[in-house]
């Protein structure tokens, strides 16, 4: 994500460096023209870290989603299909392993209704599907709370940034305060511009995790309706060995 600042960087650049120019002196030898993105992360002081540690954090969520998030990684209909086929054979011991063997929210609701099937005599229907949309909502809950994380980072890194600008800001005033000697425009608007780093750095943050909440919420709806359906295939199947 850290690739995508080199715009921001440019700009920010442009917005400190210039302070050279509007005073009519010549830049430090060796300078260059603006600031690069490493001199841009030091003159945002602390503050920065803990945004650079959210988009690192924003980045390992959305990697992670990427995997989890996929229909035959909640409810596999392979996988389903040979539950079937081995409680259709009676082998509801070795289909209760399945379960354990490649855990899944599917696999987790599974296991659910084949431990009260296993000891309940006999199976009461409500009970059973009282059971599997217990666990079921449990499961959705999950998945939808996994994707809420990258809402809550989308949310604090511009507080962070704005934290930044703020104390940036007071400690600039507060210089010229005490030296009015320092009171020039250029190097108030110079200050100003340091101080606005961290603002964009967490507008960088969480511009894109806002954008993959927003898909990944979506994704989540359509694999938690995939969920439902495959539980309400295996409920089918198991009134349907009962009666």
């Amino acid at each position: 994500m850290w690739k995508r600042a080199g715009g921001w960087a440019v700009g920010l650049a442009v917005a400190a460096g210039p302070a050279w120019a509007q005073a009519g002196e010549a830049a430090p030898k060796g300078s260059g023209q603006g600031m690069n993105l490493v001199e841009i992360f030091k003159a945002g002081g602390w503050l920065m870290y803990p945004i650079a540690a959210l988009s690192v954090l924003a980045v390992a969520f959305i990697l992670y989603l990427l995997i989890v998030l996929r229909a035959e990684a909640v409810a596999p209909r392979r996988w389903l299909q040979k539950v079937f086929e081995l409680l259709r054979q009676g082998h509801a011991d070795e289909a209760r392993g399945l379960c354990d063997g490649r855990p899944s929210p599917l696999a987790a609701v599974t296991a659910a209704a084949l431990d009260y099937v296993a000891e309940a005599k006999p199976v009461q229907p409500d009970m059973l599907k009282e059971i599997m949309v217990g666990e079921g909502i449990r499961q959705a809950t999950r998945i939808q709370n996994q994707v809420q994380y990258l809402m809550d980072i989308a949310v604090i890194a511009p507080m962070i940034g704005l934290l930044g600008t703020v104390v940036g800001m007071l400690q600039a005033f507060n210089a010229i305060a005490l030296d009015l000697a320092k009171a020039k425009p250029m190097l108030l608007a110079a200050g100003v511009s340091l101080a606005l780093i961290t603002t964009v750095a967490g507008l960088v943050v969480a511009i894109p995790a806002m954008i993959f909440y927003a898909y990944f919420r979506n994704r989540s709806s359509a694999v938690v309706a995939r969920l439902e359906m495959a539980s309400t295939d295996l409920l089918t199947h198991l009134l349907g060995r009962a009666s």
